[in-house]
């Protein structure tokens, strides 16, 4: 457990730091596009398309999070019709580890929840 062995301080600050990543990390759809633009920078229908199920709205709303977060870059190329492409920050790839965890710990669990049940 995160508090188990931890003074109480100290596991007071380790929640507080967890709550903090929950924050700016919260919602359906954040870990999957900091992942998808992990791969490469891409246009904003790229990233419709391949996030499934996110509305245009909800995915500008989110992009806007993540980059007054600095987590997300937007450049805007001066092309006609105007070109608009998000990648991943310096400070965003330092959750690549997180990223990993994320898939490796959810197939293992998809595994475990397929087999279980059957």
């Amino acid at each position: 457990m995160i508090c188990k062995e931890a003074q109480p301080a100290e596991c007071r600050g380790r929640l507080r730091a967890i709550q903090d990543t929950m924050d700016i990390l919260s919602g359906k759809w954040k870990m999957t596009i900091i992942a998808c633009l992990g791969f490469q920078k891409k246009r904003f229908m790229d990233l419709q398309r391949e996030v499934e199920g996110i509305g245009p709205k909800m995915l500008a709303k989110e992009l806007q999070e993540l980059e007054i977060n600095g987590l997300v870059q937007r450049t805007v190329s001066c092309t006609k019709p105007l070109t608009v492409e998000y990648h991943i920050t310096e400070y965003g790839q330092t959750l690549r580890p997180v990223i990993h965890e994320m898939a490796v710990w959810g197939k293992q669990h998809r595994h475990r929840i397929m087999h279980t049940t059957s």
